[in-house]
């Protein structure tokens, strides 16, 4: 087992990390920007290291800063968290380059499956169904506006190595076609410094599932069921179910099915999460996989009473996993709410700031994954995650309750937070029924920002869909 493991993140994940390396006896090593300089990873550790300026390329994301303490610190594995250099195929080969495992896939795993074009192409041949589109990268906007005329409209245009939302557009005309594209291709190049491009299908209305993996060198690979990930904004998560109401026990089990072949035909290892769009219909396709932790994993953690992160640190050492798929049994049900700093009334506009009284819900069956304490500075560099809430009871219906109680007891005084919005979801009668999509944000925002502001209960509105929830 390692003896030291270096975490290459901040905030709440770094939290989550270090925790776990204390369980198993190894000792955390943390760094941090000037920004973070008084974060809570940093006041936990013994050993903390400054890397750089607060902007994420002078530090976080500087690869040569994070090996140099790595070796000085004689760590012997690096965990990047989520995030920053999570699915970095070059930081991990430069890890493996120096003899320091790397806490994840290898970077050819990584290479192939964060290139979403080579992913569709290696899913296609595995038998995994996906969703119709571009059979390799395209090459211009001219060339993407005829292959979208033979895919037919709406259609999407994607970053291969985008993720979070960004380079990405929603098409719905030929003649936006040109110039969304080009935006996209702006925005990629600008965020991943990688401007290739791909097209697919545009499924309306979809369920975003997704289903957690863990595979290690011994050629065990696990499924840990699903996640309902259809409360976005802006392409982002915002709350995550498990399990899912929308699926059978049939399409559960073809969908895990699928997700153990794509984590096989990719020669997968580690933690890493296939991801489908549900249509109306019931048909499913693959669209990425994520070769890293994801911020929702507690939810999973929770109804499976496994540590993915634990799992993680011991596959990468070398271990065979600790349970097998008959093993796994998912029980109750799990929802986590993403708190963020940000400003809903004003399209979720991120607002960094001094925390000044902080009070974090308990109880049973709550959880809170975060960095946060009273007094604290939230940067304006970094994401605007803060804290995730999570809340676990034997039905769905009691989990929802749960997190009402849980999200009315967290108070957070100074930067603008979605805490009164993730409430009002909470309430809202297509939440509580589960009959939601991927559009619900969109659809709901203006309402649910006039209840957060009081101008309507959302109690009434919630009276006759309760009972559909359990």
């Amino acid at each position: 087992m390692f003896k030291r493991i270096l975490i290459a993140n901040r905030g709440e994940i770094a939290v989550r990390i270090f925790r776990a390396c204390r369980e198993l006896d190894i000792e955390p090593i943390v760094v941090y920007s000037e920004a973070d300089r008084e974060a809570l990873h940093v006041q936990l550790a013994e050993h903390a290291y400054c890397i750089g300026p607060a902007p994420s390329a002078k530090s976080y994301l500087n690869i040569d800063a994070i090996l140099t303490v790595a070796k000085e610190a004689h760590c012997d594995a690096i965990h990047p968290g989520y995030g920053f250099l999570s699915e970095n195929a070059d930081f991990a080969r430069r890890c493996a380059q120096e003899g320091i495992a790397f806490i994840g896939p290898s970077a050819e795993v990584i290479e192939q499956m964060g290139n979403k074009a080579a992913a569709r192409e290696l899913m296609k041949r595995a038998g995994v169904p996906v969703v119709p589109g571009s059979d390799g990268r395209v090459p211009s906007a001219k060339a993407g506006a005829k292959l979208a005329e033979k895919i037919g409209y709406p259609v999407l245009i994607k970053a291969a190595a985008g993720g979070g939302g960004r380079g990405m557009r929603k098409v719905f005309e030929p003649a936006d076609f040109e110039r969304l594209f080009e935006e996209a291709r702006a925005e990629a190049r600008a965020c991943f410094n990688d401007d290739e491009m791909y097209l697919e299908k545009l499924v309306l209305n979809p369920h975003h599932i997704e289903f957690q993996i863990m595979a290690d060198a011994h050629g065990n690979v696990v499924e840990l069921g699903e996640r309902d990930c259809s409360i976005q904004r802006r392409g982002q998560k915002m709350i995550e179910e498990t399990p899912a109401r929308v699926l059978s026990p049939e399409l559960r089990a073809q969908m895990g099915a699928a997700a153990v072949a794509a984590a096989s035909a990719a020669h997968y290892e580690n933690a890493g999460t296939v991801e489908f769009v549900l249509d109306p219909s019931g048909a499913f396709y693959f669209i990425e996989m994520n070769t890293r932790i994801q911020v929702e994993h507690p939810i999973t953690e929770i109804v499976t009473a496994t540590d993915l992160v634990r799992e993680q640190i011991r596959v990468a050492a070398g271990l065979s996993l600790s349970f097998t798929q008959e093993d796994i049994h998912v029980n109750g049900h799990a929802i986590e709410c993403r708190i963020n700093a940000e400003d809903p009334a004003h399209g979720f506009r991120p607002a960094p700031g001094h925390v000044g009284f902080l009070h974090l819900p308990g109880g049973a069956g709550i959880r809170v994954d975060t960095g946060l304490y009273g007094g604290c500075d939230l940067p304006p560099y970094y994401d605007s995650l803060v804290a995730k809430l999570i809340a676990w009871a034997p039905t769905r219906l009691e989990a929802i309750r749960r997190m009402r109680r849980a999200l009315e007891e967290t108070i957070v005084e100074g930067p603008v937070t979605n805490v009164d919005l993730l409430h009002q979801v909470m309430y809202h009668p297509q939440f509580v029924r589960g009959a939601y999509d991927t559009s619900f944000i969109d659809q709901n925002i203006d309402t649910l920002v006039a209840w957060s502001a009081g101008e309507e209960p959302a109690d009434a509105a919630a009276e006759h869909g309760e009972g559909a929830g359990r």
